[in-house]
């Protein structure tokens, strides 16, 4: 059975920043990491690997440099790392992104049977929640998302139990295989790659398919196939706080001038 792992390579937002004056974000000298809910999704894979004896695929979409990414997945014990890179997936918005991946993911399902795909919950670069329910209507899998632990797996019976961490409170759902899963970071401590690990993975092949291996429909995927995109970046602009009165000395005078100042600016009315 295959168990397959959509990961993005994201820019590391703590080191982000936009250009004033064109609004987008500046790359150059940007480090760019696994998308951190995506780790969780990839040691998920790793440990049902240890654990049953599945294959395991890191499947990624992005542009070629994206291959440094999937070569770190290698490290971690990924079987195989496929890269679905080409010029008309450029632009893509969720919609068009989950019909590439889906594409791929029924691609490797003709040779081998697959049995879960796992994704982050949201990407921090889109938070947009939406690319991994996206695959699991595509290709009519069961759907499990925000879930925080696997209670069992199987495979025998084709069958998956995982608590979703849901507002509040927790839920326990049962589904049958073909699963696709959104993970939390409560699921798992992402492991970290060894020596060994590290040096076999630079000679390892990390295949990558481009668009005459898909054969999709270049009207349907990337800028074109995507009914939204993003028109503006900019980083949010706040005015500097006032402190007012004496709140600890004088509750009712700074109340009193909280309220004029509320007043003044026609945000309460009496």
């Amino acid at each position: 059975m295959l168990v397959i792992s959509c990961i993005k390579q994201v820019p590391d937002t703590t080191q982000v920043k936009i250009d004033p004056v064109t609004n987008t974000l500046i790359r150059d000298g940007i480090p760019f990491i696994i998308n951190p809910y995506d780790a969780h999704a990839l040691e998920e894979s790793l440990r049902l690997k240890d654990r049953y004896r599945v294959r395991t695929v890191a499947l990624s979409m992005g542009p070629p440099n994206t291959v440094s990414t999937l070569r770190k997945a290698c490290a971690l014990g990924v079987d195989e790392a496929i890269l679905l890179s080409d010029r008309c997936f450029g632009g893509a918005d969720t919609l068009a992104t989950s019909k590439v991946l889906s594409a791929a993911i029924e691609r490797l399902a003709q040779k081998e049977e697959v049995g879960i795909v796992f994704c982050g919950k949201q990407t921090i670069d889109g938070d947009t929640a939406q690319v991994g329910p996206g695959i699991a209507s595509r290709l009519g899998f069961s759907q499990l998302t925000l879930v925080d632990r696997i209670e069992s797996v199987d495979l025998v019976r084709k069958r998956i139990k995982v608590r979703r961490k849901l507002e509040g409170r927790h839920e326990i759902v049962e589904a049958p295989l073909p699963v696709m899963i959104t993970v939390v970071r409560e699921l798992n401590r992402p492991r970290y790659p060894v020596v060994a690990m590290r040096l076999a993975a630079e000679d390892k092949e990390i295949k990558v398919w481009d668009n005459s291996i898909l054969k999709l429909d270049v009207e349907t995927v990337g800028l074109k196939g995507s009914p939204t995109w993003v028109s503006k970046i900019f980083s949010p602009q706040r005015d500097q706080g006032e402190i007012i009165g004496d709140g600890l000395g004088d509750p009712d005078g700074t109340a009193g001038l909280l309220l004029e100042k509320l007043l003044a600016k026609e945000l309460l009315a009496l």
